[in-house]
């Protein structure tokens, strides 16, 4: 069953702290082609476009493209703090593999 991407309360309450700063831009995740294994996600604030899935929370907007959309069906947007850095983050069940920086998957 293919089911919308979901956010986690997590990813939610750190983009309402990157809003706190001022301005109330929503998080855009893309896939686009490219990157190291074919395919890559494209995430930063934007605004929405009449045609993208919003998914909101907490005040807060994430944003998802038509286009997008069939390639993140099912996954999970979240935002992981590690000691490499702080970033959010795709769990996507149908990447078949992805690459060690995160960002690049193939289908």
């Amino acid at each position: 069953m293919q089911l919308p991407p979901q956010v986690t309360p997590r990813a939610f309450a750190r983009l309402a702290e990157i809003n706190a700063g001022g301005g109330a831009k929503a998080l855009r995740v893309a896939v686009e082609g490219g990157g190291c294994s074919g395919f890559q996600y494209d995430i930063r604030l934007d605004d929405p476009a009449p045609d993208d899935l919003v998914l909101e929370a907490q005040g807060q907007k994430v944003l998802v493209d038509p286009v997008s959309l069939p390639f993140l069906q099912n996954a999970v947007i979240d935002f992981s703090e590690e000691l490499i850095g702080a970033r959010f983050v795709i769990e996507n069940p149908n990447a078949s593999s992805s690459c060690g920086c995160g960002t690049s998957f193939s289908l």
